[in-house]
């Protein structure tokens, strides 16, 4: 506007000069194209800054009809939930120290039929931690699911010699496109932690594969710990927590209906976040 009114006062004082050929109807439609012209914003002024974002980490789709019963306050939080393959030594400032279930981070696990409150050994296991954490403050686990219970009555013929029992957890399908790059794998000699009753471990295929899936024993398992026989390659898998509260919950739905393995239908995880 300063610079209309400026080209406008310029223009009467020049008016008697022009007037063969200006009125002050034309002046003001010329300052005004003027301003038009000259002074609007260039175009890389109203270009958003653009950044390379990992494809992972995009926030999530809106939930569709489909899952319109799964909770939705929360959503995927790239700033909280970073990319990136973690090594166990690669965790600053907590060191690994073997055994150690000090300074343990608390988690409240809110599901359809109960509440379980959860243990993580950041100390022994750190890397493993880190990552599960990432998934916790990330918001990935509203909407999870427990999808399958392990008795000792559904196992199939292969798996026979060396029973289990457990139940599987993970992140809810409209968040699983969304996963960080799977771990090392923290085995339980590396560790110093046991599958103990509650304990909390990570579901994986080859080792170095874990990403989300977790499961938690009931009863003791040592089957699954390094050197144990239930994976051929006899490396077991990442023990990281424990339950402190809520078996009877882990029990109930390890007794809930299931087509084979699969419970029928989920159980939901409403929430999973810090206490």
């Amino acid at each position: 506007m300063q610079h209309f009114l400026v080209f406008f006062i310029f223009l009467r004082k020049r008016a008697s000069r022009w007037s063969s050929f200006l009125s002050l109807r034309y002046g003001c439609v010329i300052a005004f194209a003027w301003c038009v012209v000259f002074l609007q914003p260039s175009n890389a002024q109203n270009t958003p800054i653009r950044t390379a974002t990992n494809a992972s980490m995009q926030a999530p789709p809106q939930t569709s009809s489909a899952n319109a019963s799964l909770p939705t306050t929360r959503s995927v939080n790239p700033a909280r939930a970073t990319s990136g393959t973690l090594s166990r030594f690669e965790i600053d400032p907590i060191a690994p120290q073997r055994g150690d279930t000090s300074q343990a981070v608390r988690l409240l696990l809110r599901t359809t039929v109960g509440m379980i409150e959860i243990d993580l050994y950041r100390r022994a296991a750190p890397a493993t931690v880190e990552n599960f954490l990432r998934y916790v403050d990330g918001g990935y686990w509203s909407g999870g699911i427990f999808h399958r219970t392990v008795t000792l009555d559904n196992q199939p013929d292969k798996e026979a010699k060396v029973k289990i029992e457990v139940i599987q957890g993970a992140v809810g399908d409209i968040y699983r496109q969304y996963a960080l790059p799977p771990i090392e794998l923290e085995t339980t000699e590396q560790t110093g932690l046991k599958h103990l009753d509650g304990t909390l471990s990570m579901a994986r295929d080859e080792p170095n594969s874990a990403q989300y899936e977790f499961f938690i024993c009931l009863g003791a398992q040592p089957a699954l710990d390094f050197g144990g026989k239930r994976n051929p390659d006899g490396q077991g898998f990442a023990a990281f927590g424990r339950v402190v509260k809520g078996m009877d919950v882990v029990k109930k739905i390890h007794r809930a209906k299931s087509a084979g393995q699969s419970l029928t239908p989920p159980i939901l995880i409403m929430s999973l976040r810090r206490k």
